[in-house]
């Protein structure tokens, strides 16, 4: 039988324009009938969400708690943290916001937040890795790593491993990292996931680091000590928010008015944090709540052996201080 649904969707697909930009979840949202955000109740349920004080984090963050979720806010500065806090319980009503200030390429700071998730809250439903910036220019974290590297990559893993007991004994649980559709163009690399000062290129730093996260995430979903936590990739489409306005300015001016709102950047990310489809399935990457394939060329499909993938996980537990196993 022909799926109507399935097959506009990969006529979609097919163009990358019109499937990552608000035609794409315009057009989806119709033809797959998606249940609206409002109608789920997360009352109950405790979220950590990292990078939730602008963009699309915020926008997950301000549906999520109009949902009911106990949310744990994590930006950089506490005082900014405060204010989206502040904010979102006027404007949502929920009063079971809270906030922790941590840098998460500073992997004291991630250990710190850990231990405040875990003091605060006997249980932990979703953790949501949404932090992540686009530099222009090569920036280092404290222990020397280069920090997009430190904070997409190393800083969510040693997140994950820290919360993962906690996660785990509220099963179903779910741990759900905000990709990007650049890492499309990247291949898996472990030696040069760090670009150099002399080479080094803001997007292409981005888009690395972002291959690098969808491979983990399929690595932790195989993991036996990851039973009951389900792992979730996704990337958001192209979306208008201040990441991208000061990042790539004449991206945004190109696309303007195609570009999709935060909230409908964040959409699949509070439908995996809220819909039983998110405990069905582990290790899937998804737009806009269908499932995708991780690579799109031949040449990073090559590039992504389990060889690389091992010494990937090696490589990054080592910079997190963890113990590979």
């Amino acid at each position: 039988m022909v799926d109507p649904a399935g097959l506009v969707d990969r006529v979609l697909e097919l163009p990358i324009v019109p499937s990552f930009t608000r035609i794409g979840s315009a057009v989806r949202s119709r033809v797959d009938d998606w249940k609206p955000l409002s109608s789920y109740n997360l009352e109950g349920r405790v979220m950590v969400v990292t990078g939730a004080t602008s963009g699309i984090g915020r926008a997950a963050a301000e549906q999520l708690a109009r949902c009911g979720a106990t949310l744990i806010l994590v930006g950089r500065t506490a005082e900014r943290n405060q204010q989206v806090v502040d904010q979102l319980i006027a404007s949502t009503g929920n009063q079971r916001l809270s906030q922790v200030a941590a840098d998460m390429g500073d992997f004291g700071q991630v250990r710190d937040l850990a231990n405040a998730v875990l003091e605060r809250h006997d249980r932990l439903d979703v953790l949501i890795h949404n932090a992540g910036a686009l530099s222009s220019t090569r920036l280092e974290a404290p222990s020397g790593i280069e920090a997009t590297v430190a904070s997409q990559v190393v800083g969510p893993f040693l997140l994950t491993s820290l919360l993962l007991d906690r996660l785990k004994a509220s099963q179903p649980a779910r741990v759900i990292t905000m990709s990007s559709g650049g890492m499309y163009t990247a291949r898996l690399t472990v030696d040069k996931l760090e670009m150099s000062a002399g080479a080094y290129k803001g997007a292409e730093q981005y888009a690395r680091a972002k291959r690098a996260q969808v491979s983990l995430n399929e690595l932790w979903s195989q993991r036996p000590d990851s039973d009951g936590v389900h792992f979730h990739a996704m990337h958001p489409g192209w979306a208008d928010t201040p990441g991208v306005e000061e990042a790539l300015p004449a991206f945004g001016r190109v696309l303007g008015p195609l570009l999709r709102t935060p909230a409908e950047g964040a959409d699949t990310l509070v439908w995996l944090a809220a819909d039983p489809s998110g405990v069905e399935t582990t290790g899937k990457f998804w737009l806009d709540r269908r499932q995708r394939s991780i690579h799109k060329l031949a040449s990073t499909r090559r590039s992504d052996t389990p060889s690389r993938r091992a010494e990937l996980w090696s490589w990054v537990a080592k910079a997190a201080g963890i113990e590979p196993v």
